[in-house]
């Protein structure tokens, strides 16, 4: 089973937090958090379609330029997503710089910034032909904390405590679709495009008594078979679990973060969470609103998480990062990635 998202950290440890979600079969890309991004290439920043940013200290927040000006001059929409406060936070950076010749671009590079509370999001659009001036704003309810919703996926996010608000998020695949190209084969059915159209049917739960278009080309001439979807659902397609993901950074280790990051990252496939200090500096992590490498793994076994992924290293442990996955490993009963 080849899995829909494949997660990679786009810098080490002790660097700033941006991980990015790659998609499989499309060519596009989530990012959770937005550090420095001088690693990614410019077409892989090409591939984002929605950032979430947890908060806006620095070292989450300064690849917001990059992106911006390898966008600029393209027809795209950017969808950012953060707490609190965080529509101010991108209206500042755009009106620090001097705009004064973009009308004349002949596309409207878009930005959407949108700012969670726990309970509404507020979106406003900054359009490049406006000068990136404040428009259109709008306030909406949310739902079980869900940020995103669409065909194959959701996002999740939870406000923590890190002295200020701070976003944690996870995404959440619905159903993971296999195609068994066994019986496709007995059924003389050939592989295509149609596959993909099969599944997005499927998962936006379609009727199953609809008759699906199952169309190929066969010496440059289209052919075409109608059959029952639910026949399709039943003899070709494996339904199994999604995938889950939850990234948690920057929080105080006190019980309404535990609980909600509990609650957030219950089952997840991969959790990458932070383990910024040692156990015996608790008291400077407690004082910083971080959490130990000890607390992140403990919380990742209470979770029920598969595989954890520690990240956020403290600079002062430059020469000590074994410790800290060791400390992490330890108290997570398992191996860390």
């Amino acid at each position: 089973m080849k899995p829909l998202f494949h997660p990679h950290f786009v810098n080490g440890p002790f660097d700033d937090p941006a991980l990015f979600i790659d998609f499989l079969f499309q060519k596009r890309a989530l990012l959770f958090d937005l550090g420095d991004l001088h690693l990614l290439s410019s077409r892989q920043i090409l591939r984002l379609s929605d950032i979430f940013v947890s908060h806006t200290h620095m070292d989450h927040f300064s690849g917001f330029d990059r992106r911006v000006r390898i966008l600029l001059a393209r027809d795209k929409l950017l969808r950012l997503f953060g707490p609190p406060g965080f529509i101010d936070r991108v209206e500042h950076r755009l009106a620090s710089y001097t705009w004064n010749l973009v009308e004349n671009f002949p596309v409207d590079f878009t930005i959407s910034a949108g700012e969670f509370d726990g309970k509404e999001l507020r979106c406003a659009r900054f359009r490049c032909r406006n000068r990136f001036g404040r428009e259109g704003e709008e306030v909406s309810p949310v739902a079980d904390g869900v940020l995103l919703d669409e065909v194959p996926f959701r996002i999740r996010s939870v406000v923590l405590d890190h002295k200020t608000p701070c976003l944690a998020f996870s995404l959440e695949e619905k159903n993971h679709l296999n195609i068994m190209k066994d019986r496709l084969l007995k059924l003389g059915l050939p592989v295509g495009s149609w596959l993909t159209e099969l599944k997005a049917a499927v998962l936006r739960g379609d009727p199953e008594d609809a008759l699906f278009r199952v169309w190929w080309r066969e010496g440059g001439v289209v052919q075409e078979r109608l059959l029952n979807l639910e026949f399709l659902k039943r003899e070709i397609v494996r339904i199994v679990p999604g995938q889950k993901i939850t990234y948690v950074t920057d929080v105080g280790c006190h019980p309404e973060n535990i609980f909600r990051i509990k609650e957030l990252a219950a089952g997840s496939d991969y959790f990458f969470i932070e383990a910024t200090f040692l156990h015996e500096d608790e008291a400077k992590a407690r004082e910083k609103y971080h959490l130990t490498a000890r607390q992140a793994g403990i919380l990742a076994r209470e979770a029920g998480a598969v595989r954890l992924i520690p990240f956020h290293f403290s600079a002062k442990y430059a020469r000590r990062g074994e410790e800290l996955r060791r400390e992490v490993a330890d108290a997570f009963e398992a191996q860390v990635a």
